[in-house]
């Protein structure tokens, strides 16, 4: 298309020149921002009855409005819409086509609007739905977990801090740890929608309008809770889209330590699990391979969506009130980042209930390191001896263990004994892994039976 040939622009009679060629494809946002499509034909409608329901529009030019802009958004599904980019934007281009549709009835849909709020508009009815899509995807994720808890409840593995030896736990318990993490972004993603579930449409550019406008009518139509207070704040707020990928970026972080764990659990050095081949790929050099690449992928991942969180975080640290042009970028960090996370649990939704327990192998890692050190501790403070003598008591045991190439429940009577005379024969049954684990029997421990408490509660939080 010539300059010359190009739509003419509603904001054109200010203007003596036409747009540069240059700054037309630097400024237009339109080969993104037609994601919006769908939010900005509800926006324009509901506006279009508030409207007419006032008295600026009569009900035949509402009747008509409706009628056109459903038909653009007919074809913009079926893919048959097209675009310009001369005509800057998604909400330009719905305008020119309505007016190219049903005649100068068309030009009369902005009355009482800006791009402003009507941007702002867009884009929160966009994230509302993304976080429902994403809360539900979450939601089989915690479910699924839920499922392999209940199945791992007695597995014993060994309990990790350094990524040493620390103390027995299950496997069912360590899972339910992933299910808090998992759930409290739902909490924080259900916070986020809450505070971000108010209408902008009415505000205009910045200062509201002169003509009568029923702000209320539009965010009931739009299945908001409320209108925005403040014209100015509801324009040029973008603290929604920050607060959703924080909540994003915290979710990521969980998934990227879930898939280190896989990871590291996977491979020849722990054993622990298999991954399903159908979420591995091997190598082009060496044949033996089976990487695991989707929990890896992942992983790395994360970066990107903190990348998007960082650069709305800049995009907004000096803008005066109230809009400025420099939100058109916050379109595709915020895309990127709700498709990464939501491909991210796509993936793992797939994968968790793929992946193969070697439960002989987990209870065997169990018995490297002195898991049950902390428990001839607890033992001999049960036998009147102050915590921290029974500290130095178990440490020199297991120097002695370490030496002898042998595990504490391997020492004979009389060398604990050597240790401390208050060890007799009953701390055998203390030192076993199945010992250990049924001692943490109490509100959040490791304890099969507190396991499997855990799970009921966590179903209930679920509804079901």
């Amino acid at each position: 298309m010539n300059q010359s040939d190009a739509p003419s622009k509603p904001w054109s009679g200010r203007f003596a020149e036409s747009t540069d060629a240059m700054v037309e494809r630097f400024t237009a946002s339109v080969d993104f921002d037609q994601r919006l499509a769908r939010y900005d034909i509800r926006g324009s409608i509901a506006h279009a009855r508030m409207l007419a329901k006032t008295g600026v529009l009569t009900k035949a030019e509402r009747d008509a409005i409706v009628s056109g802009l459903e038909a653009i958004g007919a074809e913009i599904e079926a893919g048959t819409f097209v675009w310009s980019e001369a005509l800057e934007d998604v909400h330009m281009n719905i305008e020119a086509a309505l007016s190219r549709r049903i005649g100068e009835v068309g030009k009369k849909l902005h009355t009482a609007r800006s791009r402003n709020d009507q941007v702002a508009t867009d884009v929160r009815l966009l994230v509302r739905d993304e976080i429902d899509v994403i809360e539900g995807m979450i939601r089989v994720l915690k479910s699924t977990i839920l499922d392999k808890a209940e199945q791992e409840a007695d597995t014993i593995m060994p309990g990790l801090t350094h990524l040493q030896t620390a103390q027995p736990v299950t496997f069912g318990h360590h899972l339910m740890a992933w299910f808090e993490m998992l759930d409290r972004d739902s909490g924080r993603l259900a916070d986020c929608r809450m505070r971000m579930n108010q209408s902008p449409l009415g505000a205009a550019a910045l200062a509201g309008t002169g003509f009568p406008v029923d702000r209320d009518f539009t965010a009931k139509t739009l299945g908001f809770d409320a209108a925005c207070e403040n014209s100015i704040d509801a324009v040029s707020d973008r603290d929604f889209l920050i607060e959703l990928l924080s909540a994003l970026a915290m979710l990521m972080m969980h998934l990227s330590r879930i898939s280190e764990e896989l990871i590291l659990w996977s491979s020849a050095q722990f054993q622990l699990i298999a991954l399903s081949d159908a979420y591995c790929t091997g190598s082009s050099i060496m044949p033996q391979k089976k990487n695991p690449d989707v929990p890896e992928l992942v992983r790395g991942k994360s970066g990107r969506v903190y990348g998007h969180l960082l650069s709305l975080l800049v995009l907004m640290k000096a803008q005066p009130l109230a809009y400025n042009r420099d939100n058109q970028e916050d379109k595709l960090p915020l895309f990127d980042a709700v498709d990464t996370v939501k491909d991210c649990l796509r993936v793992y939704a797939g994968m968790l209930p793929a992946i193969s327990v070697d439960r002989a192998a987990m209870r065997a890692a169990a018995l490297k390191g002195y898991a049950t050190a902390t428990d001839l501790a607890d033992y001999l403070v049960r036998k009147g001896i102050p915590f921290r003598d029974a500290h130095d008591v178990v440490g020199r045991a297991v120097k002695l263990a370490v030496e002898a190439r042998c595990d504490l429940a391997d020492l004979s009577l009389d060398q604990l004994k050597s240790f401390c005379n208050r060890i007799e024969k009953d701390v055998y049954p203390v030192l076993t892994l199945e010992g250990a684990v049924a001692a943490r029997d109490h509100f959040g421990g490791t304890a099969p039976s507190q396991v499997r408490a855990a799970i009921k509660r966590a179903r209930a939080r679920l509804g079901g």
